[in-house]
């Protein structure tokens, strides 16, 4: 079986001068772009994540925006190996071509890099998990925001942490980018 890696939301959006900027979006950006670049030596299969809000009043991903664009770091390049899945929902398979791609590949195998933890890379390893999908979660190469709950604001890292802590019991594999390398890469 193949695996593939599936690079969710890493947006301009999520950029200082985005409409919804992230804590530490570049360092994040990089680490995914490391682990792209890997996939791409090897010729396997990367899934470009898109989320695209189409409607009046939209925060942010709107629809045509330079907000809503892939990051340099990540964007798609003119590949076999490499196919743009556009989303409206946090869930990644939720009214996409993703499942019937990564079935037609036989991939029951998938690295997950992306933004935001709390929404979008949350609800898909979740659902990775009902389709019996194996995850390898890079922590590194995900990030968030503040939250705020009962008045008291919990910090970007913390969010992302606890997430991190909770998929790792029994939805993914979280490791950081360097691990997942020496291991790939060998």
């Amino acid at each position: 079986m193949k695996t593939a890696l599936i690079i969710i939301d890493i947006q301009n959006d999520y950029f200082e001068g985005g409409k919804h900027e992230l804590f530490h979006p570049v360092e994040a950006a990089q680490n995914a772009e490391k682990v792209l670049n890997a996939f791409r030596e090897k010729k396997l299969p990367v899934f470009h994540v898109q989320h695209i809000m189409d409607f009046e009043g939209a925060p942010f991903f709107q629809k045509g925006t330079k907000g809503a664009e892939i990051h340099d770091l990540v964007k798609p390049i003119d590949s076999p190996y490499e196919k743009l899945v556009i989303k409206a929902a946090p869930n990644s398979f939720l009214n996409t071509i993703l499942k019937g791609e990564l079935d037609k590949a036989d991939i029951n195998d998938v690295v997950i890099c992306g933004m935001m933890t709390h929404m979008c890379v949350d609800t898909t390893v979740r659902a990775c998990a009902d389709y019996g999908i194996n995850v390898t979660l890079i922590s590194d190469t995900c990030t968030t925001c503040d939250l705020e709950y009962n008045n008291t604001v919990i910090p970007a890292q913390v969010v992302n942490d606890t997430y991190m802590a909770s998929l790792a019991q029994g939805f993914a594999n979280v490791v950081t980018a360097q691990i997942f390398l020496n291991s790939f890469n060998n």
